[in-house]
């Protein structure tokens, strides 16, 4: 008997500007595009279960974006999580870290990563968990086409399962503009 694992849901920006020189090597390196998921830098994940997603909240979330003023930034270098992950930063990261400070405050009880990590990082991933040699050239390929300009206007409530494609936006909260 399988079981089908459960739905999970995050809050992400967006970061379409990107895609032109990621997505290529985030289709074969980066399992969270087979899922779905686009280039983006994750504001809170895991988040709620979709089944506990209701209307209330997902007004409440579009009350505490919509507080926050949309802005500017640039992906600006290639960097590692040891050899295991291969992102990009972007700067500043301080807009990221206040997106992701005013969710965490209203629901303490999903912590970002789920409380893996002492240290928050916003990064957009380009490959992970793949050989080195692969995340090396991607890494090499990207950082030639940087800065990449882009602009946090919006945050994505997305759900999916671990299945491919699964990952789909729920729901688009605009920041204030």
């Amino acid at each position: 008997m399988t079981t089908t694992p459960a739905a999970e849901s995050a809050l992400v920006v967006p970061v379409p500007m990107a895609e032109a020189v990621v997505e290529p090597w985030r289709k074969r390196l980066d399992p969270a595009c087979v899922l779905g998921l686009p280039a983006h830098v994750t504001v809170l994940y895991p988040f709620v279960p979709p089944p506990g997603i209701d209307g209330a909240m997902r007004d409440e979330l579009r009350e505490l974006f919509g507080s926050v003023s949309a802005f500017d930034f640039e992906l600006t270098e290639v960097r590692w999580f040891g050899e295991e992950v291969v992102w990009v930063q972007p700067k500043p990261v301080e807009p990221f870290l206040e997106l992701t400070a005013l969710v965490e405050n209203r629901w303490p009880e999903f912590p970002p990563y789920g409380g893996a990590h002492a240290d928050l990082v916003p990064h957009l991933t380009i490959a992970q968990d793949c050989p080195l040699p692969e995340m090396q050239e991607a890494a090499a390929a990207v950082a030639a086409q940087l800065p990449i300009p882009g602009r946090a206007d919006r945050v994505w409530l997305m759900a999916g399962r671990q299945d491919p494609d699964s990952w789909e936006v729920q729901e688009e909260f605009p920041l204030l503009t």
